[in-house]
């Protein structure tokens, strides 16, 4: 006897997570008559965190309503620019996206960042516990419930995530104002209270300093200062904000 089954569209953005029966209009998908909408569309592939609206038959339904055969269901995209309530915006990005986090603190975006794998479950609480959206290329991680938010990054060259993450979500941007190493506030330090923790050849070069606040670590516009300044530029350029 074979199952009852809805007629999926799965939005152009969120193709990538179906297989290939999924890409054309009003796909069939079998159902059980008791799992909810939200369950299905993750049986096919697609995160939560990467649905927006949940059409059925034309009108918009909760992730808890339970799908009935001969229903046609369409599976939005998230909208763009994504808003986060709740909570200021603040992110947690897992272990794989350390370039990411620098370019993200780089222009003042308060981004947290463990450079060792603590595991999914370590992650999701920490989510959920400082109210950060969880930032992952994991689907499995985003999938997890406890995270308090989250979002698929779709690429794995960090100019295209950077652009991804701050289209995608409208970070106010405050560049040089976040320590790279640590996410701390950084302060203009005078040069004679920072002299100890310089080289010889940088004290004789630079005279214009800033300190991170929690870990004390010493920024300058040194060697890489030109590359750092033209991702600022850019990213200031397109998504606005204030370059410093």
């Amino acid at each position: 006897m074979s199952r009852p089954e809805i007629h999926v569209t799965v939005a152009p953005e969120l193709q990538l997570f179906v297989n290939s029966e999924l890409r054309r209009k009003r796909a069939p998908v079998a159902i059980d008559a008791s799992s909810s909408l939200g369950h299905v569309v993750e049986s096919l592939g697609v995160p939560l965190t990467e649905a927006g609206r949940l059409l059925v038959d034309g009108r918009p339904a909760p992730a808890a309503h339970v799908p009935s055969a001969g229903e046609s269901v369409e599976v939005c995209a998230v909208e763009r620019p994504q808003q986060v309530p709740g909570a200021p915006l603040r992110f947690l990005l897992d272990v794989h996206l350390g370039t990411l986090a620098r370019r993200l603190r780089l222009l003042g975006v308060d981004a947290a960042y463990e450079s060792e794998d603590i595991g999914d479950p370590a992650l999701a609480a920490l989510s959920a516990a400082e109210r950060r959206v969880l930032l992952s290329r994991d689907r499995g991680l985003l999938r997890r419930r406890e995270i308090w938010a989250g979002a698929y990054v779709y690429s794995d060259r960090p100019d295209e995530q950077l652009r991804d993450v701050l289209g995608r979500f409208m970070p106010v941007l405050a560049p040089w104002t976040r320590c790279t190493a640590c996410n701390g506030r950084l302060a203009d330090a005078e040069k004679d209270m920072v002299a100890e923790r310089l080289e010889h050849g940088t004290r004789r070069t630079y005279d214009v300093f800033a300190q991170c606040t929690a870990c004390e670590r010493v920024y300058w516009r040194g060697a890489h200062h030109e590359r750092l300044e033209a991702i600022v530029e850019d990213a200031v350029r397109e998504f606005g904000g204030r370059a410093v």
